[in-house]
């Protein structure tokens, strides 16, 4: 399986986690959504697969880029 990372598109701070380790995700399906300039952004799965880690906590702050968590496919 191939370890895929799922990364934030904007900075800003991660306001809830929608997925757990283990949970089997849809490509787009929401698995962090991230709060900036008082919107919730959603950070989707980029393909289909099994959650294996999440790399952030709620209420911490993540840069463009940064890896938020990994999807084995």
């Amino acid at each position: 399986m191939a370890a895929v990372p799922v990364l934030s598109e904007i900075p800003g701070t991660v306001f809830k986690i929608e997925a757990e380790v283990g949970d089997e995700v849809a490509e787009d399906d929401p698995v962090v959504i991230l709060e900036s300039m008082k919107m919730e952004i959603p950070v989707g799965a980029p393909q289909a697969g099994r959650v294996a880690e999440i790399l952030v906590e709620e209420g911490e702050a993540v840069e463009e880029g940064q890896e938020v968590a990994v999807i084995e496919a």
